[in-house]
């Protein structure tokens, strides 16, 4: 991925190093901007191996304790990258939404380790990275750029960019409305949440398309890299490989088959009209 051209976003925040004790995730956690609460709570412990109660302990969020470290980290070449992916979605954004009309406001990225407060509830890295739609921040820890290699088995820095476009896109659902809706089931294979995730998907295809126009990001290997990343945190595959079977009713975040060909939809031609999950009748 060629990042020489791709500005630094300024709408981050640094809580790298900061130690926010325990604490569990509010009745407003957002994972993924889809909104899903206790549902995705428990399907997420489901999925990551991680003790539902450590989830929703309730308690309040935790005040923040002193930075424990100043000096260079071995993830701040990771930081600045995103720093990088977050300013393109910037430049790619803003003038897409200008267009039609819309006012663009920037999300913060936001680096933690571990656990952190934010608008939605406490928020803990086991979760994954999450948009919040409260305080539109996206968050991160940086470690999970490992796991998404080493795990997931989608290594390369646009499989990273993928899952951060990803998050915007909840941002630009958020600045649109479509994170309003309410009315579906917040499960299952047809589900609000599901056609929310999707579109999300497609909008990170939509940055991918614009960003490699303005500002030539795309090098051989490197969509491969996002399609791998999309299809390996499909509901069906995390399910196959966590429980042994598939449960489409749970279904919170899409097939694999669904994700790649959301972002793939986005990517063809950078057509935010393209990317009507809720109104398509197949997903």
């Amino acid at each position: 991925m060629r990042l020489d051209d791709l500005r630094p976003s300024d709408n981050v925040e640094d809580r790298r190093g900061e130690d926010y004790g325990g604490g569990g995730f509010g009745p407003r956690m957002v994972f993924g901007g889809g909104g899903l609460g206790l549902v995705v709570v428990l399907v997420l412990s489901l999925f990551f191996g991680v003790d539902p109660s450590q989830l929703l302990n309730g308690g309040d969020s935790p005040a923040p304790q002193t930075r424990q470290e100043t000096g260079p980290r071995g993830d701040d070449a990771d930081y600045e990258f995103a720093r990088r992916i977050i300013g393109s979605a910037e430049d790619v954004w803003s003038p897409l939404l200008r267009d039609r009309g819309v006012n663009f406001a920037p999300a913060t990225f936001t680096a933690y380790d571990n656990a952190t407060p934010t608008g939605c509830g406490t928020g803990q890295s086991s979760a994954g990275p999450f948009y919040c739609p409260s305080d539109a921040h996206i968050y991160l820890d940086l470690a999970f750029f490992k796991e998404l290699s080493q795990r997931f088995g989608a290594p390369g820095e646009f499989a990273r960019a993928y899952v951060i476009a990803h998050e915007y896109g909840h941002h630009i659902q958020n600045i649109l409305g479509a994170m309003d809706r309410r009315g579906g089931p917040s499960r299952g294979a047809d589900s609000e949440s599901v056609r929310t995730e999707l579109q999300a998907d497609c909008y990170a295809g939509v940055w991918a398309y614009h960003a490699n126009q303005q500002f030539a990001i795309l090098q051989n290997g490197d969509v491969d890299g996002a399609l791998r990343a999309a299809s390996s945190v499909g509901d069906d595959t995390l399910q196959k490989e966590n429980q042994g079977y598939i449960v489409p009713d749970s279904f919170t975040h899409g097939s694999s088959a669904q994700r790649v060909r959301w972002f793939e939809r986005g990517l063809e031609g950078g057509r935010m009209d393209a990317c009507d999950t809720f109104s398509a009748r197949g997903l």
